[in-house]
């Protein structure tokens, strides 16, 4: 069930304000009146992800980001389908007042952001997918430790006593440069239980296996920006090739990068990301 209440508190010394409406904790930066741009985070992260490029997107900006249902600092919900995270997004923006918003997803993020251009196509300006797989089959063997921790029968011993170091250590392991997680996103991955999490990697897989995302957008006609890293060891980074076949899109790779673009190296994705929301 969707919940409408919102709560709001505002920090005076960054002019953040952060909310819970709609089952979600939402996160404000940048000027109100600015051109809004929305982050949706991936599978076991949080908004706290895209903390390294928000200043320079909120300079130019209203930057909104949420955690989804079940993570961060967002409550359970009674469904983790794609369109449901979709729906609930939404509703957010109506009750926001926005339309024609550029939406940025990482990794499964983009699957949600993908569903909302679907699902309220009047919602959606341009669409920025970061490390969002273009099908299953385009999907590599996971890293050892991320398949220990989640896959029966260790998964569920292993989840329920992650150490903040194995936490980063799982984070790491996706990405093929150093990364720099603050405690509070670690705190953020803690919260999300191992129920959770596996219903909502089997709700993506549904997603993406009835049909993959450039046919999906193909006849959306939105603005596409697709940005993957060149040594991503989640997705076969070639694949991001198949998103040419949505007219107007452009793909990015970026040398060196893996699956976090916006940790990795946030100041070369941030101005893909400005500069594609500038047009």
């Amino acid at each position: 069930m969707t919940e409408h209440t919102t709560e709001h508190t505002t920090e005076h010394t960054t002019g953040r304000t952060i909310e819970h409406s709609h089952g979600m904790h939402v996160v404000h930066d940048g000027p109100r009146q600015a051109p809004p741009l929305l982050l949706i985070h991936g599978s076991g992260a949080s908004s706290g992800f895209w903390q390294p490029m928000v200043p320079a997107l909120a300079a130019r900006h209203h930057v909104i980001r949420v955690d989804l249902p079940g993570c961060g600092q967002s409550p359970p919900a009674s469904s983790y389908e794609v369109p449901a995270q979709a729906a609930q997004v939404a509703a957010l923006l109506d009750e926001l007042g926005l339309r024609h918003v550029t939406v940025a997803g990482h990794s499964s993020g983009g699957y949600v952001a993908t569903a909302l251009a679907e699902r309220r196509r009047d919602l959606v300006g341009s669409l920025a997918l970061i490390s969002s797989g273009p099908s299953p089959d385009a999907l590599l063997r996971q890293p050892l430790i991320l398949r220990i921790m989640l896959a029966p029968p260790l998964g569920p011993l292993v989840w329920s006593r992650r150490s903040d170091a194995l936490i980063r250590k799982g984070i790491s392991a996706t990405a093929a440069l150093p990364v720099n997680l603050p405690d509070d996103v670690v705190a953020d991955v803690r919260g999300i239980s191992y129920p959770v999490m596996r219903t909502v990697l089997r709700r993506n897989t549904e997603y993406l296996a009835e049909r993959g995302v450039p046919e999906r957008l193909a006849g959306l006609g939105l603005p596409v920006l697709v940005i993957f890293g060149a040594a991503d060891p989640r997705w076969e980074p070639s694949s991001a090739r198949r998103y040419e076949a949505v007219p107007g899109a452009r793909v990015e790779l970026l040398p060196g990068v893996g699956h976090l673009p916006m940790l990795e190296a946030p100041e070369a994705t941030g101005d893909l990301l400005l500069s594609f929301a500038a047009r």
